[in-house]
């Protein structure tokens, strides 16, 4: 499953950085100039999970094989971008291919470091983040509002697909995000074809100084209070030092150099986590000599649907699904222990998978 989560922000607040630091397979460029990434640029990240060694030490694999999201590092976004300006057109529609959004906000105060907006102003940038991207819906909303009203005439489907047009169409204009509307399931449709940009789930990066790391700062407390509403969680990190982390291969060095900072993990961690969750993303397991693996499928997916993600042919031809629950493994050993203890369960094609499931699919292809 290749779900995206981007990382935007205005120019200069330390977006490749932060890719940098979380990003395990590319290495993006970062400078002191507006526009410094243009083309996006996407890694692979492993989805820390102290769960896979621990079945590790139970099964002795041959490898261990973390499973992974995509982070997209998208180009500085400026004033003006839903009409165009700086590179707002192409940012734009990075954006709207990716699930989710990272929002790295400055909360640093730095004369060396460039910034087109003034003073530091953690709420002020949210603020052009926003509203660029309600601007750009609102010319969607409006478009599709055009096309319809005729039709919905003589059409009582499309009535109430104009209702919920009208309805994000007044939300944008009061300076709302539609994700702030709680839409129900049966009014999605209505907007699916558009894409639209505020109603992705956000998690906030506070980029703060390296005295701030650990206790936030005024700028950090302030974005937390704006955010309040939206339920949004905000991480807050020293980009700096993260990537300064990422890039140490040995993991005594990485160890002495958190505890040098008093770091019991990485920041990167709980962001990595948070948007996992964000995403609404369970993890189950396989567990074998050849390898233990972690698999990612949505919150709610049935055991066929998790099975379709090793292969599709799993899917087509799922029988049954032999699951372990990870703490009743753990607490047994083994797969045959807990077989002989009754742990193990046989589960048909409606079982909802749960987050640690250990798992065995039978098919027939």
């Amino acid at each position: 499953m290749a779900l995206q989560a981007g990382i935007v922000g205005l120019p200069n607040v330390g977006k490749s950085t932060l890719f940098n630091a979380v990003s395990n397979s590319a290495k993006a460029q970062a400078s002191n100039y507006r526009f410094c990434t243009i083309d996006p640029n996407v890694g692979l990240v492993d989805v820390p999970d102290p769960r896979l060694n621990k079945l590790a030490e139970f099964v002795h694999p041959d490898r261990i094989v973390p499973t992974q999201i995509e982070i997209v590092d998208i180009a500085g976004l400026v004033r003006g971008a839903s009409k165009g300006e700086g590179l707002g057109n192409k940012f734009l529609a990075n954006i709207r291919e990716v699930d989710a959004i990272i929002q790295v906000i400055r909360c640093f105060e730095d004369e060396n470091i460039l910034r087109d907006e003034g003073p530091i102003n953690p709420i002020g940038d949210k603020g052009i983040i926003d509203t660029e991207l309600q601007l750009k819906d609102l010319e969607s909303v409006e478009k599709k509002i055009q096309r319809t009203e005729k039709l919905a005439k003589t059409d009582a489907k499309l009535k109430s697909e104009l209702d919920v047009l009208i309805r994000c169409k007044d939300c944008l204009e009061q300076g709302k995000n539609i994700r702030e509307l709680s839409l129900a399931k049966e009014d999605l449709p209505a907007i699916a074809d558009l894409f639209l940009l505020t109603i992705k789930p956000v998690l906030y990066v506070a980029n703060v100084d390296e005295a701030s790391m650990h206790t936030g700062n005024s700028f950090s407390n302030a974005l937390k209070e704006a955010v309040k509403s939206e339920d949004a969680e905000v991480i807050i990190m020293n980009n700096s030092i993260e990537a300064q982390i990422a890039e140490m291969d040995n993991a005594d060095d990485k160890q002495l150099f958190m505890e040098e900072y008093k770091m019991t993990e990485p920041a990167l961690d709980r962001l990595i986590h948070a948007a996992y969750k964000l995403l609404k993303l369970y993890t189950y397991f396989t567990a074998g000599v050849q390898e233990v693996r972690a698999w990612t499928i949505h919150e709610g997916w049935k055991a066929p649907q998790a099975a379709g993600v090793i292969h599709t042919d799993f899917e087509k031809g799922f029988i049954k699904a032999e699951v372990i629950s990870y703490s009743d493994f753990v607490q047994y050993g083994s797969e045959a222990a807990c077989r002989d203890a009754g742990k193990l369960r046989i589960e048909g094609k409606e079982y909802v998978v749960k987050d640690g499931d250990v798992m065995h699919f039978r098919f027939n292809v």
